[in-house]
């Protein structure tokens, strides 16, 4: 394994303890706030593994988040910022295939469509009010994103993955089914 591979693999696992330890948080501006250190930290390890769209996606993914952390100033519960993000994750999609050199292949098309969802699926999340939607959004988000990660070959977020789904359903025990 190249140095920089080496570099990118640390990352990645520093990057996987804030995405873990996010849905933990009983609020979510907590949620959110670890998640934005994730996403800015899984965009360089994306980046130096190769992989332009888990890279950019998750810079747009911190983005996301400090938007939706001033989301009352910002008023992100309108549909724009959701239609918005969405055009954005597309964008880098098609971007993927035209400008980046990707090869267009159905295999390919189905992966790299994978982050998109995942995205997507957490965007929904964070302009719902409550922590236990979050979550419930990231069990469609982790397992898009943990097929898109064995592809790539990013181990931290692979393991970022396993160990997020498993910290989502200790959350929702923790947390969700003490108020049902």
């Amino acid at each position: 394994m190249e140095p920089i591979e080496i570099i990118a693999q640390i990352i990645g696992v520093v990057a996987m303890a804030f995405n873990i330890l996010s849905y933990q948080g009983k609020q979510q501006k907590t949620v959110i706030l670890l998640q934005l250190f994730g996403a800015g930290l899984f965009a360089v390890n994306y980046l130096l593994l190769g992989a332009a769209v888990g890279g950019i996606l998750n810079l747009l993914g911190l983005v996301r988040s400090v938007v939706f952390l001033f989301k009352e100033r910002l008023k992100t519960d309108r549909k724009a910022w959701l239609v918005g993000f969405v055009l954005a994750y597309v964008a880098v999609y098609v971007l993927n295939f035209t400008v980046f050199g990707k090869e267009l292949s159905v295999k390919n098309c189905i992966i790299e469509l994978l982050p998109v969802v995942g995205m997507t699926a957490l965007t929904v999340g964070f302009r719902l009010k409550k922590a236990a939607d979050i979550r419930k959004c990231g069990l469609v988000s982790s397992p898009a994103w943990l097929i898109y990660n064995v592809t790539v070959g990013s181990w931290g977020a692979i393991l970022c993955e396993i160990f997020t789904l498993i910290s989502i359903f200790v959350g929702m025990f923790r947390h969700d089914k003490a108020r049902n």
